[in-house]
C-alpha cells in the first residue's frame, strides 16, 4: 500500500491533500470538518487586522457549464477574504489547535504595505499557534486601491520588501501565493524566495468575465444590475495552472532539458532554490490531477472549488486516485515521484533537432498529417488537425 503522507518544513501531513484558502476554511467548524474527513491539512480564509473594510455581495458566483450534461467546468467568484473579526478568528485558530493537536493549520494573512501592518499580524496570529502562514499576495479583484492582494503580487519589489517584514517576525514556515495574473510567475516568486519565504503557493484565481446574460445584457454574476471582473477557477483552469507549477518547479527545483541556457544534449539546469516547497493550486478533483501537479514539483496540492462543488468527502476519491496511479507505477513514497516531469519539458527548437535525428521532415507535403502549412484543405480541416493531436 502506497504511502501517501508527506513533510514539508517539519510539519508531517497524512497526505498531501490541503483545502485551499476560501469558503471550505471560512470559521473552526468547518476547518473542523475538513480534518475529520481526513484531509492532510487546511489554509483557513484570508484575514486582516481590520475586517470592517471587507463586505461581500451576494449572488457573488457564476458557473460555466457544458451543454446538455450541466457539468461545471469553470467557476467565477468575486468573493472578497474573510469578513470575520480578526479576534473571533485568532480564537478559531487556538480552539482548533487545542482540538487537533496534530494536524496542519495555515493562517492565511494580507495586509497594506505597511511593515507595523505586517508585524502586526503576523505577530498575533502566529502567537496561536498555528503551524504555517500562507502570504496571499494573489486574491485578483478587492481592495486593489489599498495595493493588497495581486496589487502587490504583480510587483516583485513590493514582494520582496513584504516578504522581509514578515521574515523579521516569523518563527514559522512561510509561503507566498502568486498570483497567475502576470506574464512570468517565476518573477515575483523568485523575489519572495529571496527575501526569505520557504515556499510558494500558486496559482490563486485568474480574473476573467463569466460571461454576458443575452435575456439581460449584463454580465454575470450581476449585483444589482452590476458586476465586476473576478476569479475563475475549477477543472478548466488546471492547464493554465499546472503550465505555472512546472514553470515554478523548473526554477526553484531544477529541470528543462535542452533549455535556451544549455547546449542540445546537455543535463537539466540545476534549480535554484532546491529546499523550498511548492504547493500546487488549481482545477484539481481527481487523485490523477493531484499526480500531475506533483510530477511537476508540487510537494502538496490545494483544493477549494473542487470542494465546493462536491463537498470535504472528495478526500476519498483523491486519496484512492492517488494511491491507485502510485500503485501502478510502483511508487511507494509520494518524493518517489515528485518533480520527475520536469526533465521532458525543453524548447521548441530542441522538438526540431530531436525529430530531425530522427530523420523525420517537418515540411512535408503529405496531406494525411498537414505538417505543412500549404497542405491543409477546407474541407478536411477537421480530420487533419485530428490526425496531429496526441491525446
Amino acid at each position: 500500500m502506497p504511502d501517501l503522507s508527506v513533510t514539508v518544513h517539519g510539519l508531517r501531513l497524512s497526505n498531501p491533500f490541503v483545502i485551499a484558502s476560501g469558503p471550505p476554511g471560512t470559521n473552526a467548524n468547518v476547518i473542523a470538518r475538513a480534518f475529520d474527513e481526513g484531509w492532510g491539512a487546511v489554509v483557513a480564509k484570508t484575514v486582516c487586522l481590520d475586517a470592517s473594510r471587507i463586505v461581500n455581495v451576494a449572488p457573488r458566483y457564476a458557473r460555466l457549464r457544458a451543454g446538455a450534461s450541466r457539468e461545471i467546468y469553470g467557476w467565477e467568484n468575486i468573493e472578497l477574504i474573510s469578513d470575520r473579526d480578526l479576534g473571533d478568528w485568532l480564537d478559531d485558530f487556538r480552539r482548533l489547535k487545542d482540538r487537533y493537536p496534530d494536524r496542519v493549520l495555515i493562517a492565511s494573512i494580507m495586509e497594506e504595505c505597511r511593515r507595523d501592518a505586517w508585524h502586526e499580524i503576523v505577530e498575533r496570529v502566529q502567537d496561536t499557534g498555528v503551524d504555517a502562514l500562507e502570504l496571499n499576495f494573489s486574491c485578483p479583484h478587492g481592495l486593489p486601491e489599498r495595493r493588497m492582494g495581486s496589487a502587490m503580487g504583480q510587483d516583485p519589489a513590493i514582494l520582496s520588501e513584504v516578504c522581509g517584514w514578515v521574515r523579521e517576525v516569523t518563527r514559522v514556515p512561510i509561503w507566498a501565493k502568486m498570483t497567475p495574473n502576470v506574464t512570468h510567475v517565476e518573477e515575483p516568486a523568485r523575489a519572495a524566495l529571496h527575501a526569505g519565504c520557504d515556499g510558494i503557493s500558486a496559482i490563486n484565481t485568474i480574473l476573467c468575465v463569466m460571461g454576458i446574460n443575452l435575456d439581460t445584457l449584463r454580465p454575470e454574476p450581476t449585483v444589482e444590475g452590476y458586476s465586476v471582473a473576478g476569479g475563475y477557477s475549477s477543472k478548466a483552469v488546471r492547464p493554465i495552472a499546472l503550465r505555472m507549477v512546472m514553470e515554478l518547479g523548473t526554477m526553484m527545483f531544477g529541470g528543462g532539458n535542452g533549455q535556451p541556457i544549455l547546449a542540445p544534449g546537455q543535463p537539466a539546469r540545476p534549480g535554484e532554490f532546491p529546499h523550498a516547497t511548492l504547493h500546487a493550486i488549481g482545477g484539481v478533483e481527481s487523485g490523477t490531477d493531484a499526480a500531475q501537479f506533483i510530477l511537476t514539483g508540487a510537494h502538496t496540492v490545494q483544493v477549494c472549488t473542487g470542494v465546493m462543488k462536491f463537498g470535504y468527502g472528495l478526500i476519498e476519491t483523491l486519496r484512492e486516485g492517488l494511491s491507485a496511479f502510485m500503485a501502478r507505477h510502483g511508487f511507494q513514497a509520494v518524493d518517489e515521484f515528485r518533480g520527475h516531469s520536469l526533465q521532458y519539458f525543453t524548447t521548441h527548437a530542441e522538438l526540431v533537432r530531436l525529430q530531425t535525428e530522427r530523420g523525420i521532415t517537418h515540411r512535408t507535403d503529405d496531406a494525411n498529417t498537414a505538417s505543412g502549412d500549404s497542405v491543409w484543405e477546407g474541407d478536411r480541416v477537421t480530420e487533419q488537425s485530428e490526425r496531429l493531436a496526441r491525446n
